[in-house]
């Protein structure tokens, strides 16, 4: 795949693409001409993986907010702050 592929690749494309290439790595069956190809595309996979997971988030965090609902992270805080709700 080109970097214009990365644009309109899914998640789940590119999460395919990293396991395909560390297959290939792990089977040696990457020259080393290939491999810094691989590895460049890996890196650049990985960074559009943290991305599309960092909108995601958001986009979670957007709907619970709009839904006037607690975050999970904020009862984890809430429930950190005010003990374990426990008298005992």
């Amino acid at each position: 795949m080109t970097d214009k592929d990365l644009n309109s690749m899914t998640y789940r494309e590119a999460t395919q693409e990293l396991e395909d290439i560390l297959r290939a790595i792990e089977n040696d069956s990457v020259d080393v001409d290939e491999l810094t190809q691989k590895v460049k595309r890996s890196a650049q996979l990985i960074k559009f993986c943290k991305e599309k997971l960092r909108s995601a988030e958001k986009a979670i965090d957007q709907v619970f907010n709009e839904e006037n609902c607690d975050t999970p992270n904020a009862k984890e805080e809430k429930k950190k702050s005010t003990g374990s709700g426990s008298l005992f």
